[in-house]
């Protein structure tokens, strides 16, 4: 008889699932944007949030009012209680506490986050960032390498320790402005 092995719903030392949501669930996660935007919500934010405040939260994102007008807050509110928290929850990817109406990311929010690319504020991802400035910084030590004017007074290593400090900089910036998710990560 053929050994079988462990049991994918078996939790490991820490209490956790072994197993993560599947493909095709993560996908179906995020095809709706209220729940994207619920888990960016509680991602940014410091804790457990009220389903008054995310709802709040999104019919703004929504209607791009502040305060949102009554009729999208209270669409939002019966939408993410009656459909996308249950959903979320069940996925264990975020806690919610329906009679407390109460919500916080929890343990599987990580599977999906991988799928959602981080874009900085203007609207390009953080690897085309990095990506761009990766390529500039070699154009720019070549360049002082072959003797360009301008560059070639500053020499290499000067130029690319310039561009060394400056990705250093925009990773602390990068870590600074999504600082609950990582502390979060390190609880």
């Amino acid at each position: 008889m053929a050994q079988q092995g462990p049991d994918p719903n078996e939790l490991d030392e820490s209490g956790d699932s072994e197993e993560s949501i599947e493909e095709t669930q993560i996908h179906d996660v995020l095809r709706n944007e209220r729940r994207r935007r619920t888990i960016e919500h509680l991602q940014d934010g410091s804790g457990t949030v009220t389903l008054r405040e995310l709802s709040e939260a999104i019919a703004a994102a929504e209607s791009g009012e502040s305060p949102p007008p009554r009729n999208i807050r209270e669409s939002v509110y019966n939408s993410l209680h009656q459909t996308h928290l249950p959903k979320l929850d069940s996925l264990d990817v975020v806690s919610y506490d329906r009679d407390r109406k109460r919500i916080e990311i929890d343990g599987r929010a990580r599977d999906v986050d991988l799928y959602m690319e981080v874009v900085t504020e203007y609207g390009i991802t953080w690897g085309e960032y990095y990506r761009s400035l990766g390529v500039l910084a070699l154009f720019a030590v070549v360049a002082s390498e072959v003797g360009v004017p301008g560059l070639v007074n500053l020499g290499s290593l000067a130029v690319a320790s310039v561009f060394l400090a400056l990705i250093g900089v925009s990773i602390l910036y990068q870590l600074w402005t999504h600082r609950w998710r990582y502390l979060r990560l390190l609880s």
